[in-house]
């Protein structure tokens, strides 16, 4: 397949970034979807219009940021299950390890420091106080610098990654 890519008449990193821009917009209509099914059912945001697009815009940046894992992830992997696979063990503890599904003081203490260091819970909180109150907190700040550093990190060794196998 790299071959393919090789002879076509198109910029060398093309392949990576292309769904990487797409990625962008599936975000962007899950994000909207959600909000929108939320409303429908009864949810009102208190932060409003703004806050709810800003809350959209964070969790696209989150989701964003943690796709270039999952980038540099298939420029390891040998098959689209392993990828698969590795991506699971990553965000199943991450997702369920957080304070998405459940208020952090209600869990055990040993379970309630690691979600309290979670990226995770810092995107949800953040989400949550524009969404609901409208409010730029500390867990925003927070949030995108988590989110800055996943990107810094994962996104040269992505393309490094995909320019070994060019």
């Amino acid at each position: 397949m790299f071959d393919r890519f090789k002879s076509l008449p198109m910029a060398r990193i093309a392949p990576l970034a292309g769904p990487m821009v797409a990625d962008l917009l599936r975000y962007a209509i899950a994000s909207t979807l959600t909000f929108l099914t939320g409303i429908a059912m009864g949810y009102r945001p208190g932060g409003g219009v703004a806050g709810v697009v800003l809350a959209i815009l964070l969790t696209m940046i989150a989701g964003w940021s943690l796709a270039w894992v999952f980038t540099w992830v298939g420029t390891l992997a040998r098959s689209a299950q392993s990828v698969q696979g590795i991506s699971m063990m990553i965000m199943f503890p991450l997702t369920f390890m957080s304070n998405a599904l459940v208020p952090v003081e209600t869990l055990p203490g040993w379970l309630a420091a690691f979600v309290k260091v979670n990226p995770v819970s810092y995107v949800v909180t953040a989400t949550r106080d524009l969404a609901n109150d409208g409010q730029v907190t500390g867990h925003v700040g927070w949030a995108i610098v988590a989110c800055a550093a996943v990107i810094a990190i994962f996104a040269p060794l992505s393309v490094r990654g995909y320019k070994r196998h060019l």
